[in-house]
Parts: structure tokens; C-alpha cells; sequence
């Protein structure tokens, strides 16, 4: 069959380069100036800048680890490393997840979040998804103490919304459901986290997750700067921008911007696409820094003082991110759009003598759903597979995909084509 994969992320270059090695014609269509998508790199005096966050690689699924392997060199083109994550909390860094290190709290604060766990008891609630939203979720679990001094302020900060607003689901397979029993366990016998999401990781020895998604794109007929501005169904034939024609379309692109895009006729398709073009994302601004040594991988910060939630300190992550003769490399991450001048002032109040060298502000990063998000999703991608287009990614299925949740998606597309 003849392909358009639409967009050149990891979801679309994974896409293209399981479809060619079947065999099939494929065609990549990026709008940017290169491929990557959300885990593009660039290298600016000397440092790698990852411009949106700081991406790792690391699956629980074997199928995915297998498949990704087969395209590199583990021990010669990777690092294995140890997530050390930290907590900034009132000027004390903590260890992470914070219920695992309550006795670096204050007596007072143990105190609190003790009888909160005396109410909740051992086990909490049977289903954790027995809860009516994220807030209440926290609350039930950890407590009232550690919801007001940590889990609210750091969570609003990221999605910028009421957390009582935003459903359950997205958590599943991202947050370890927590135990009150187990918690006091690992306090008591001070154990190290290990059952964490990407307690321990990948990382490139070179390039960051730009050499991933170049080392996936090899031979792969991808044309960067075309934005695809009209899809059309005609015949039982798809047409891109009124010239290309293709048999079948992955799509990994906006799924708000379909309704606009897409000329087709099906009424209760472009019902379903209208009923998703208002859903809500926000955007994140990433300011480069040179950074003091230290040996955290990401350090989360929930207080007020500073509009920034966390310092990913990619200049531990491999010693080639960083500029030959001058300090390492960190990425201070924002929620939604921060003014690079904010950005420079905020950062005077964080630890490590941070010095600016670069910043970028992606306008779209973390998806956030409604409670009928998932529902709708879902008859959308169920009528679109009938016309052979097919959704993928974290913005076409609005899901808070990590690089092996993307890779997933795109193998359970293709188990759908031999279904």
C-alpha cells in the first residue's frame, strides 16, 4: 500500500519505518525545518538542547524493547542510568517520590501526614480509579498534608487547570498506585525507589533523542517543510493538498485541527471531529542553562517562588551534552508561555548558578482531558480506520504518551491492518 505518515515525531518516524519494513510505500510530511517533533535536539554553543523537555528512553513492554533495539547498539550507543530525581521543597531538597522520604520532612509535617494515614488506613481505596478526579485521588491516597504541601501546587503548576477538573485515566501506567503500608515500609527501612515509571533509563552517548529519531528516519523519504493543509476522501482514494494520493494516512498530527483539514463526506465524522477541536493543551517554555555540578537527573519544584516546575538536568544524562571547558548543562522547564526575561529572572531564585544560554516555547506539550476525552477519541479513531486514516501520537489520540507508549500506538496500528 501506498502511506502518508503525517508528522515526524517519534510516533511518525516509528510509524514510517515499521510500515516500510513491511514492505509498504511510505511518504513523511513535516511541517518543521527537521524531524523529531517534541524530542527534537539542537546543539547551541557547545550544548544539547533538548527544546522540549528532556527525553529518555525506557519500556516495560517487550515488544517495544525488542523493536527498538533492533536499531541500535545498547552498550555501545547508549548509557544505562539510574533515575536520581529530588524534590525542592521550602529551600530543603527531598528525595523523590516524596512519600517515600517523609523522614527528611520537619517533625511537625511528619506529624500531620502520619494521622492523615491512620484515617486513610493500610490499603486505601480497593480501586484507585474509584476516585472522581485527580484531586480526590491525592487526597484519598497521600492525604490532606502532602496534597497542600506538595501534590497540589506541583500538579497545578504542570497542567495550569483545577485538578479536580481533570479525569483518572491518564494516571494509569505513569504513577505507582500507592500503599499507605508500603510507604511507611520504605520510610522505616529507607529503601530506594525502584518501582517508579523509568526508574532506570537510556540514554544516547551522543546527540540525545535527536540521534533516536535520526538513526529511525535512515532511508526514509521524509520532506521536511510541508505542512499539510487540506486531506481529502474521494473514490476510496486520500489526497494531500489537493496532489499527493495515498491508499491509507497515519495520522500523528493535531487531531483539533482534522475538522479544518479533513474534506470528506460523513456528517458523524465531522460531528465527532467539531466535538474535539476545543480540547485543551498547554505549552511549555524551556530555558538552557549552564548549571554547578551535581549529580540529580530531575529535580521538581513545587513552591510558589518561581513559576518553573522543574530542572531536567540533561547534562548528566551524557557527558557529550555538554560544551567542552564549561559547566553543565540543565533545562528549566515552564508550564504554558513564560517571556524569556521572566524566565531569566526566575531562575536567580533556583539552586545552581544558573546562567541562560538559549530558550524555546513549544506551544503545545501536555494534553489535558475531559472525562469524555477517551470516549470521543475512540468513535473518531473507529470511523477514520473504515476510510484507512488512522491515528497516532500523543496530540492525535490525546494521550500523555512517553516515547514507548508512542511506539505502542504505532505497533497496535499495524496489529489492526493484519486484524
Amino acid at each position: 500500500m501506498k502511506f502518508a505518515v503525517i508528522g515526524a515525531g517519534i510516533s511518525g518516524v516509528s510509524a514510517a519505518r515499521m510500515l516500510q519494513d513491511k514492505g509498504h510505500e511510505v511518504t513523511v510530511f513535516e511541517k518543521g525545518t527537521k524531524p523529531g517533533g517534541l524530542v527534537r535536539c539542537d546543539v547551541v554553543d557547545g550544548h544539547l538542547f533538548h527544546r522540549t523537555g528532556g527525553h529518555i528512553f525506557n519500556a516495560k513492554d517487550k515488544e517495544v524493547r525488542d523493536w527498538f533495539w533492533s536499531y541500535f547498539d545498547k552498550e555501545k550507543e547508549f548509557i544505562s542510568a539510574r533515575r536520581n530525581a529530588k524534590i525542592l521543597l521550602k529551600g530543603k531538597v527531598i528525595g523523590y517520590p516524596i512519600e517515600n522520604y517523609l523522614y527528611q520532612l520537619d517533625k511537625e509535617i511528619i506529624e500531620s501526614v502520619l494521622a492523615d494515614f491512620l484515617t486513610i488506613g493500610p490499603g486505601g481505596k480497593k480501586d484507585p480509579f474509584s476516585y472522581s478526579d485527580f484531586a480526590d485521588f491525592l487526597k484519598g491516597n497521600f492525604g490532606s498534608t502532602l496534597y497542600q504541601l506538595y501534590f497540589e501546587p506541583y500538579n497545578r503548576k504542570i497542567w495550569n487547570t483545577d485538578l479536580s477538573q481533570v479525569p483518572l485515566g491518564w494516571l494509569e501506567g505513569k504513577l505507582p498506585m500507592p500503599n499507605i503500608k508500603q510507604v511507611l515500609l520504605s520510610n522505616l527501612l529507607r529503601e530506594e525507589e525502584s518501582s517508579m515509571v523509568h526508574s532506570t533509563f537510556y540514554y544516547p552517548r551522543q546527540g540525545g533523542s535527536q540521534f533516536i529519531i535520526e538513526r529511525l528516519a535512515t532511508g526514509l523519504d521524509i520532506q521536511c517543510n510541508r505542512e499539510i493543509t487540506k486531506l481529502e476522501f474521494k473514490s476510496g482514494i486520500w489526497t494531500t493538498n489537493e496532489t499527493n494520493t495515498f491508499d491509507s494516512i497515519v495520522f500523528t498530527g493535531d487531531v483539533r485541527q482534522l475538522s479544518e483539514l479533513m474534506s470528506i463526506d460523513d456528517r458523524e465524522l465531522q460531528h465527532e471531529l467539531g466535538g474535539v477541536s476545543n480540547l485543551r493543551s498547554n505549552g511549555t517554555s524551556n530555558l538552557l542553562c549552564e548549571t554547578d555540578d551535581t549529580d540529580v537527573s530531575w529535580l521538581y519544584l513545587p513552591d510558589g517562588n518561581t513559576r518553573a516546575h522543574r530542572i531536567i538536568y540533561t547534562g548528566n544524562f551524557s557527558a557529550s551534552n555538554n560544551a567542552k571547558g564549561k559547566r553543565k548543562s540543565c533545562v528549566v522547564e515552564f508550564s504554558g508561555h513564560v517571556d524569556e526575561r521572566v524566565m531569566k529572572a526566575e531562575i536567580a531564585s533556583l539552586p545552581g548558578n544558573l546562567a541562560p544560554i538559549d530558550f524555546n516555547y513549544e506551544p503545545n506539550s501536555y494534553v489535558i482531558q475531559s472525562e469524555d476525552t477517551r470516549a470521543r477519541i475512540s468513535r473518531i479513531k473507529n470511523i477514520l480506520s473504515g476510510y484507512r486514516f488512522h491515528l497516532s501520537g500523543r496530540f492525535a489520540e490525546w494521550e500523555y504518551y512517553n516515547m514507548d507508549k508512542a511506539i505502542f500506538s504505532v505497533m497496535d496500528i499495524l496489529k489492526s491492518f493484519r486484524n
